[in-house]
């Protein structure tokens, strides 16, 4: 009983954070295929531009690829993170327009709340501080959860931040110098108050 009331609560989180999305019928995949199809796989944080795919890249042409954020969104549903010992709130960019506001305009942040992108599959992820006003720590996470790269980014700065690797699936944003502070490095695992990464945005329900 107690797991099917998690389970229900977690259905619950998710519904809600897609729903919170300018473009709610864009749910987390098709999200992610609409990337696909305009050549934006490697996808934004706050508003960072992906890497184009390789040569010759499908020309841009769908709707979101022109979405150009304004204002700070509205404070997203939330999910608590553990990073070891470390526990966070992260607010949930799950949709094509969240992923590309991210933290954009915001001007404050609690030392342990940040922002989980998420995205439908592993990519070259490359984010950058266009209209970011904090200063910002990323973590390029691959699909299980794991700490792959750490980066420092300037705010303002639109210089691309881009991962070493085609592996990246989530990105976390905390305040600049939290996962020094806490001893959160590279290799460390991320779970979520429901479960492993995969097990809480990918299990079929």
């Amino acid at each position: 009983m107690f797991g099917f009331k998690k389970e229900r609560y977690l259905n619950q989180v998710l519904k809600k954070a897609r729903r919170s999305a300018s473009f709610p019928e864009m749910n987390l995949h098709k999200c992610v295929l609409a990337a696909v199809v305009s050549g934006l796989l490697t996808v934004w944080g706050c508003e960072k531009p992906g890497t184009p795919a390789p040569a010759p890249p499908p020309p841009q042409t769908n709707a979101p690829s022109s979405f150009t954020p304004s204002h700070a969104q509205p404070k997203l549903p939330a999910m608590k993170l553990w990073l070891g010992s470390q526990e966070v709130v992260a607010e949930l960019a799950l949709s094509l327009p969240q992923i590309m506001t991210g933290m954009m305009f915001r001007k404050e942040m609690a030392e342990n709340e940040g922002m989980l992108f998420v995205f439908g599959r592993a990519h070259r992820a490359a984010f950058y501080m266009r209209n970011t006003l904090i200063p910002l720590s990323g973590a390029y996470i691959d699909s299980q959860g794991t700490i792959l790269e750490i980066h420092d980014m300037k705010p303002l700065d639109e210089t691309p931040i881009e991962a070493r690797t085609d592996n990246i699936q989530y990105v976390l944003e905390m305040k600049q110098g939290w996962f020094e502070r806490n001893k959160v490095s590279t290799n460390s695992v991320i779970r979520t108050e429901f479960g492993s990464m995969p097990d809480t945005f990918f299990k079929k329900r």
